[in-house]
């Protein structure tokens, strides 16, 4: 039998569960503990209460919430994009074209090099806070180079995402036809048994909506579920086909009608926000305000890529979402745990219940609301996933 470990002393504890605690949605809980036993939780509650363990933690006087689950990244990538950051910091214009610079690099590089890139992003993601993590193919647009992404990445995360079609490979260019014909064919065929999700960029520039429905048409007939980027650059059909194929998220969701919304606020579909995008090449926010008071399911994430967001920190983008797209401190980290999870349609991550994977972290403050009150801080002070002490 494995032993039990107690954290207490815990000033405020995170639990989504709003049975408990205060009874809001972030079931917060005062003077708190939580125990785990092997990778789960087992019990949560006030410290006074608490069961007795083999071993004991003082949290002293901190806060601790759930693993932030960071469902929307593109981790799987060579070289970076710097000169075309300080390009458009100068004056231009982001669009999808970008995207072919990593592609080349990403090509090139060998199945090893391309591994430890993903773990060196991923402990950098761990140290703050992140415990579970999508990622996605997208940067090789060859039938190989889909797929051996994908083989590396699902040695890391069991939430692997196909993302064949980001753009039109380049040697199609002339021919996106044929390009969708390969994703949905040969290229699906190799990259299906190692993913769980098949993602599209449904935009200008990339794949309309005719396009985006027959790839994750396709997808689905072979047992990936959808997931979409929708609405970034533009207003577009992806959020409506989002709901449409019930896909887990429609992701960006920056340029929305009221049909939009009304469809997000009536369906599963989970609207998952990445401000690092609109900070990053300085685009319109995110009106997450809107969605929240519509009913939708909101997600914050990093969508952390070498082009448009290169950051894996999900504390920067809970800072982002209260300064600048309308949330409280509380809802967007109910949209960093609890929301990302949702987007993964996982319960077993994102929030800290007896039967839940024991992935909290522990913050070096008193509330989770000092992540959006000290924007740039470290305030991670520690990170269990599964059970284990990681940071």
């Amino acid at each position: 039998m494995s032993s039990s470990t107690i954290i207490t002393n815990i000033a405020a504890l995170v639990t989504n569960d709003p049975s408990l605690g205060d009874h809001s949605p972030l079931g917060l809980v005062r003077d708190a503990a939580v125990v785990i036993e092997g990778d789960r939780v087992v019990w949560t509650g006030e410290s006074s209460k608490a069961p007795a363990t083999d071993n004991r933690v003082d949290a002293e006087g901190r806060a601790v919430l759930p693993g932030f689950v960071d469902s929307h990244s593109h981790l799987l990538f060579a070289g970076d994009r710097t000169e075309e950051f300080n390009a458009r910091m100068s004056g231009r214009p982001y669009s999808a074209g970008g995207i072919r610079t990593t592609v080349a690099a990403t090509r090139a590089a060998s199945d090893a090099e391309l591994e430890a890139s993903l773990t060196r992003y991923l402990a950098e993601a761990l140290r703050q806070g992140t415990t579970t993590f999508e990622t996605k193919s997208g940067y090789g647009l060859t039938t190989a180079d889909e797929s051996r992404a994908l083989r590396v990445a699902a040695r890391h995360t069991d939430e692997v995402t196909f993302l064949g079609a980001h753009i039109v490979a380049p040697e199609l260019a002339d021919d996106p036809a044929a390009y969708v014909d390969l994703v949905t064919g040969e290229m699906l065929d190799a990259c299906a048994p190692h993913a769980r999700w098949i993602d599209v960029f449904c935009e200008k520039g990339a794949f309309d909506g005719d396009q985006a429905r027959a790839i994750l048409t396709a997808g689905k007939a072979k047992g990936l579920h959808p997931r979409i980027h929708a609405n970034q650059l533009s207003y577009g059909p992806g959020v409506q086909l989002a709901v449409e194929l019930d896909a887990a998220s429609a992701d960006h969701c920056t340029h929305l009608t009221d049909a939009d919304v009304d469809a997000l606020a009536n369906s599963r579909t989970v609207a998952t926000l990445l401000p690092g995008a609109e900070f990053s090449t300085r685009a319109q926010w995110p009106d997450a305000r809107r969605l929240v008071d519509a009913g939708a399911t909101v997600a914050l994430s990093t969508d952390c890529n070498p082009g448009s967001s290169f950051t894996s920190s999900v504390p920067f983008c809970i800072a982002l979402a209260v300064r600048d797209m309308g949330m409280t401190p509380d809802e967007a980290v109910w949209s960093a745990t609890a929301g990302g999870a949702a987007a993964l349609r996982r319960d077993d991550v994102g929030r800290l219940v007896p039967g839940a994977y024991a992935d909290l972290t522990l913050l070096d403050a008193p509330s989770h609301v000092h992540l959006a009150y000290r924007p740039g801080v470290p305030l991670v002070a520690g990170v269990w996933r599964r059970g284990v002490r990681k940071v």
